[in-house]
């Protein structure tokens, strides 16, 4: 949907952003002085009493015909929740309800939930001590999420509940970040580096090292005790397997004890994967990999960028069975270019006649910066209905083979308005892909374009710290990024004892 103007009578950045999140929504693009534009204006009046939390919306949509259509509607905010915040959300809801009102527009699947970990409010809403019933019902109105969905994240919160509870003020994680791929895929984003040549992989591991070092003077000054390990990227495998040995090395030599509950390793695609690096993660103890197929679709995979066929990730997969990696977890994507329902279908019957314990759906992102978001006009998506037919078939899927969800988040701009989510067999739970969603625990960042999560154990607040995205940012700049981290674990943990 196109319209030619939209006019907002607030200007505060916060306010424009939450309105316009509901044009995203429904993928209406303002385009000025449009010939084949659906409707001329959409004007937005926001009537706010911020103390209060009340919010008063009148909506007016000219047609290009000059005919004009209004709706108006006035929400109070939640007693128990911020008033700012709540503002906040009735901008949102208020557009919402009144653009349904004039215009025909199916339900979105999440309502206006826009942010990346729903299961959060969740959590929240138990703590207060909610019970379940009450909680889904609090999605529905406050959110407009469809029931199916409140009850998906409300289900799933429970049930980490468990797995959150296994961990203590000192137990942190640990991410590992190695920025290289062998090549770049369509739809990324990432801004991974095309493997460089020896030369550049020194520098890498010196500043790699600073930064490992540091973690680990981190980890003896507070106490902390590593209950999982992450080594992802880009793709870690795509080191050279020397490489790779000698950053595993590191890695254990400096963090890994017998008391890690996980160690991950993020192996990504069979063009990156050997017997070396195979036999390397078995010396080292990992006991989870991640194999990313995505699709098993032989043209789809050709038009995405992927240098292997459907038989290189069954090789692969077998040959990590045959090592004795104890848990293995396949990614796919929902929504690739060309792809439809039986495609789909075909691909999750492939990947889970395999035995995968975990399986993550990704509904496909268009992010910014990715060649498909550049290239979008020449490329053939699959519309919303289709991906959201392709998402229930195979959710179904894994559902019925035995595997549970356990953790969920979403990302802007997704096919079909629907989430990433990760299932899996009972007791192949990955703790850490449910500590770094639900951000209870502290997880300590090493490496290009890792994030440092600093969870204070008094208050229970967080706070960042990034590495560069771009490595040589990062390769100038790795005593900067320490600094700021050893600066946020002393201003956490520092002081007197919790």
């Amino acid at each position: 949907m196109k319209i030619s103007d939209f006019r907002l009578n607030r200007d505060e950045q916060v306010i424009v952003k939450v309105s316009k999140e509901i044009l995203t929504l429904y993928h209406i693009a303002i385009e000025e002085g449009s010939d084949d534009a659906d409707y001329e204006v959409f004007d937005l009046h926001h009537d706010i009493d911020e103390e209060k939390a009340v919010v008063h919306t009148v909506l007016s949509i000219i047609k290009r015909d000059g005919t004009r259509m209004n709706a108006e509607c006035t929400t109070e905010g939640s007693a128990d929740e911020a008033p700012r915040a709540e503002v906040h959300r009735l901008v949102k809801l208020n557009f919402y309800h009144l653009l349904h009102q004039l215009i025909e527009l199916p339900p979105a699947p999440w309502g206006i939930l826009h942010g990346v970990r729903p299961t959060k409010i969740v959590h929240r809403y138990i703590k207060k001590g909610l019970a379940k019933e009450a909680v889904i019902r609090r999605l529905m109105t406050d959110f407009e999420v469809s029931r199916e969905k409140a009850e998906l994240i409300t289900e799933l919160a429970y049930y980490q509940r468990p797995f959150l509870e296994q961990t203590t003020p000192r137990t942190v994680s640990i991410y590992v970040g190695i920025p290289f791929c062998l090549s770049r895929c369509l739809y990324c984003s990432f801004p991974a580096n095309v493997l460089p040549a020896n030369k550049e992989l020194d520098r890498f591991m010196a500043a790699f090292q600073r930064d490992l070092d540091a973690v680990k003077r981190a980890v003896d000054t507070y106490g902390f005790t590593v209950q999982n390990i992450y080594i992802g990227g880009g793709t870690p495998t795509s080191l050279p397997d020397d490489y790779f040995e000698d950053m595993m090395q590191r890695v254990v030599s400096a963090l890994y004890h017998p008391g890690v509950k996980e160690f991950t390793v993020e192996a990504g695609r069979p063009d990156s994967m050997s017997p070396a690096k195979i036999a390397c993660m078995v010396k080292y103890k990992v006991d989870r990999v991640s194999v990313n197929p995505q699709t098993m679709q032989q043209r789809t995979l050709k038009r995405i960028g992927r240098q292997h066929t459907p038989e290189d990730i069954v090789t692969m997969y077998r040959d990590l069975r045959e090592a004795g990696i104890p848990s293995i977890n396949m990614d796919l994507i929902v929504g690739l270019p060309g792809e439809g329902p039986e495609d789909m279908r075909d691909t999750i019957d492939k990947v889970l006649a395999l035995g995968p314990e975990d399986v993550t759906l990704h509904a496909l992102a268009l992010k910014r910066g990715s060649l498909l978001k550049m290239n979008l006009d020449e490329t053939e998506l699959p519309d919303d209905k289709t991906v959201q037919e392709m998402f229930d078939i195979a959710l179904s899927s894994v559902v019925k083979s035995g595997r549970r969800p356990y953790y969920l988040y979403r990302q802007g701009y997704q096919s079909g308005q629907m989430e990433n989510i990760g299932c899996c067999v009972a007791g192949a739970e990955s703790l850490y892909n449910i500590q770094i969603m639900e951000e209870h625990q502290t997880i300590l960042g090493i490496g290009g374009a890792a994030t440092s999560k600093i969870v204070n154990p008094r208050t229970m607040r967080l706070k960042t710290s990034f590495n560069a995205k771009d490595l040589a940012v990062y390769l100038d700049r790795v005593d900067t990024y320490i600094e700021k981290r050893d600066a946020l674990l002393a201003e956490a943990y520092g002081g007197e004892e919790e």
